[in-house]
């Protein structure tokens, strides 16, 4: 089966820009290269995820969709102070344990305290039902 994401790509209007804000939030890694066909391609790395900033003019409605990051509270208040010294919008919640964001096209992004991993195998059998 699969060992994990290779990388998560979305369409961004300015792939450099986007970069910056990923950049300016977190020190994310960026590596820019051109493919063999000559196509600019835009790597950020966030945690051990590569996301694929794929130049397009696109228009789209904010949605639920969203990446999730596994975070600590010290990593959520950082990122709000930085967010608003930005003018970003952002949205808390879960009683202040997920902070949610957006890029410059509408992409959600959301910083989580929860472990998933302990959450899930606690309270669901392999097979994916609820346990009693």
């Amino acid at each position: 089966m699969f060992k994990s994401i290779s990388h998560v790509a979305i369409t961004v209007r300015d792939p450099a820009r986007t970069a910056r804000l990923f950049q300016d939030l977190f020190g994310a890694r960026v590596l820019e290269r051109k493919d063999d066909e000559g196509h600019l391609e835009t790597f950020i790395r966030l945690g051990g995820t590569w996301l694929v900033l794929v130049a397009a003019n696109v228009e789209r409605a904010r949605t639920g969709d969203h990446i999730a990051f596994h975070a600590t509270p010290d990593n959520i208040e950082a990122t709000v102070v930085k967010l608003q010294a930005m003018g970003r919008e952002f949205i808390r919640a879960r009683g202040n344990t997920a902070l949610y964001f957006f890029d410059y096209d509408d992409h959600v992004f959301e910083l989580d305290t929860e472990d998933l991993e302990k959450e899930l195998g606690e309270s669901y059998t392999s097979t994916g039902t609820k346990s009693e």
